[in-house]
């Protein structure tokens, strides 16, 4: 080393050179700073360690810059991305796995590596404090298992801060995916068999519903169904719709911002259609020739002027949204266990309903392979055919509206938000189209509204008083993909304001009931009574409440729409004929498992009750 050479510099040089062989790439390029280590295509950025550091943070580091020249030398990314799950539970599951297995090999080949990446998993779990947990909800099951097969993997034993987490989850998985664990460990130098792999265990743990879209046309399409039962096959067909969902998402920004547009236009005119029929001069049957209802002749907004429907990704910048979405993410993490199961439940359930029937004994069709024995011995029998029986089923919507309101901050929005997320992923896997709306207001106790009524005089019994927001999160026609982002707004605290349900499930019924599908479903999420400070105190006290209750009423009793209520930590039956109450995430089991899987009977009640009266 000579005079002027940094300290640093022989471990730089030393470093490289062995990411390099490691690597098995002479050109790797590598530098050295402060921050979080990156490793983007050729190119890996690695912390120094500080002047004066211990031997363990050394090899801590060395630990990182081992790890990113491993994943460089044996892991595929595009393979790896070809199977890569929704974000969620599962992608963290998967890429922790994928970890584990390039940690593995090099761990299993040098004992140095091994002792290296030991003292960077040791650094970063106590970093994490992940050496202080005590319980299950503060341990990410995903980096459980991934150190489950790090262990496995390697037969060296996790570092003291490691083991607390594992601890936690051990026997869950154990229990449910033991097997699975086993075969990944046989399968660490294959990538592809441990990606596959990897699906199933993702799938036996619960989580298949985190595994959207698998890539189209790959043998690994139904890997994430392994663990239900054979009726989910029938989910082929949905191969057709999938393929649509993939040209639609493949438009760019601007596209995407056009066709949201217009899907909201109609809406809008529907909307503002509503306020011209129940303007001043308002017409006298409740709904028009097209089964949309018209707002109550006793009830009227002051004003529709500031009024808005708007696309959830319009009120918040990307960077936002994505923020908002990971802290949902986090949410639905910490109660991965009762959601994943009220998914598999659900989507078993509505898959079982879309077996195929036939009708036999056809004089044309396809042939009756089960009649050719008898045709065999009996030349002179004829020939029989079948034809397959169109199931119903498959042409529904869903429309899931949420109650955005100030009433519903903390745990009640947040538990509406991951309803929306389970239903909406889980019935589009069952091709039925799913649609999520909001509704809340634009500002607290009035807004332009109010200005204007002011401006006005103040004239008595004004109506409504304040400016509605209604917000579409996804559309009915759009991917799931393209929209889990945007239920992320649901966390963001300052949307949350007033919220006026009569003029919300009127506004969400006209959507619904005009669309081509045969069977029309809306599911309300609130928690309680409509509450518009600036509106109830210039009109009678029940104004609003009674508007709720003639909305109902047009739905449930003169709609072929069927109504069904979610109460938040508030008993709905009260208002609504179809209703559950559910007062913590962890009843999200068998209460709504079994009440909307009654919703999709082939043949409702009331779907007869409406034929009968048609």
């Amino acid at each position: 080393m000579s005079d002027e050479e940094s300290p640093l510099e022989p471990f730089k040089r030393a470093t490289t050179a062995t990411m390099r062989v490691l690597a098995e790439d002479p050109e790797l390029e590598v530098s050295f700073g402060q921050g979080t280590p990156t490793l983007r295509g050729n190119h890996a950025r690695v912390p120094l360690p500080a002047m004066g550091s211990d031997a363990e943070e050394i090899s801590a580091v060395r630990g990182i810059a081992d790890a990113f020249a491993l994943r460089i030398a044996h892991h595929d990314d595009a393979l790896h991305a070809r199977n890569r799950p929704e974000p969620g539970v599962a992608l963290e599951l998967y890429e922790s796995a994928e970890e584990a297995r390039c940690a593995a090999i090099g761990a299993n080949r040098m004992k140095g590596v091994a002792a290296n990446l030991d003292a960077s998993l040791d650094a970063d779990c106590r970093r994490a404090a992940f050496d202080r947990i005590q319980t299950r909800g503060e341990a990410p099951l995903g980096m459980a298992v991934g150190l489950m097969l790090r262990e496995r993997m390697t037969g060296r034993p996790l570092p003291e801060s490691a083991r607390p987490i594992v601890d936690q989850w051990r026997q869950w998985v154990e229990e449910r995916a033991g097997g699975d664990l086993e075969e990944l460990v046989s399968a660490i130098d294959d990538q592809p068999a441990f990606s596959r792999l990897a699906r199933t265990l993702i799938s036996d743990l619960g989580l298949a519903a985190d595994m959207e879209d698998p890539p189209e046309g790959s043998d690994e399409d139904s890997e994430d169904m392994e663990s239900m039962s054979e009726e989910s096959e029938g989910s082929a067909d949905l191969e057709p719709q999938d393929a649509a969902m993939e040209d639609e998402s493949s438009m760019d920004d601007n596209a995407e911002g056009e066709s949201m547009s217009m899907d909201m236009d109609p809406e809008q005119d529907d909307a503002e259609g509503e306020g011209q029929d129940d303007g001043e001069d308002p017409a006298p049957d409740a709904q028009d020739d097209r089964g949309r209802i018209n707002v109550d002749v006793d009830y009227h907004p002051f004003t529709r002027s500031h009024d808005e429907v708007i696309s959830a990704a319009e009120l918040c910048e990307p960077l936002e949204l994505d923020r908002l979405r990971g802290l949902l993410d986090a949410q639905l993490q910490s109660i991965h266990a009762a959601t994943s199961r009220l998914a598999n439940r659900l989507l078993r359930r509505l898959m079982a309903q879309q077996n195929r029937s036939w009708d036999f004994e056809q004089e044309e069709g396809i042939l009756d392979a089960a009649r050719l024995a008898g045709v065999i011995v009996d030349p002179s029998s004829p020939l029989a055919y079948k034809q397959e029986r169109e199931t119903e089923f498959r042409d529904t919507v869903v429309t899931l509206l949420i109650d955005s309101s100030g009433s519903m901050r903390g745990r009640s929005i947040t538990i509406a938000a991951m309803c929306a997320d389970i239903l909406g992923r889980t019935l589009e896997r069952c091709a039925v189209r799913v649609e999520i709306l909001g509704f809340t207001t634009r500002a607290w106790r009035g807004g332009q509204s109010r200005e204007d009524w002011i401006t006005a005089g103040k004239p008595s019994q004004p109506g409504r008083l304040n400016d509605i927001r209604h917000i579409i999160y996804k559309a009915a026609d759009d991917p799931w993909r393209r929209a889990r982002r945007n239920l992320g707004l649901m966390m963001r605290e300052d949307l949350l304001k007033e919220n006026i349900d009569g003029e919300a499930l009127i506004w969400a019924h006209n959507r619904i009931v005009t669309r081509p599908e045969q069977r029309k479903i809306m599911m309300v999420i609130s928690d309680g009574l409509p509450v518009d400070n600036s509106t109830l105190l210039v009109n009678p006290s029940s104004y609003l409440e009674r508007h709720l209750k003639y909305a109902i009423d047009q739905i449930e009793n003169h709609s072929p729409v069927e109504l069904v209520a979610i109460g938040i930590g508030h008993d709905v039956t009260h208002h609504y004929r179809r209703a559950v109450t559910i007062t913590d995430a962890e009843q999200l089991g068998d209460a709504m498992t079994e009440q909307l899987a009654a919703l999709f009977d082939v043949e409702s009640p009331r779907a007869r009750r409406i034929a009968r009266s048609a």
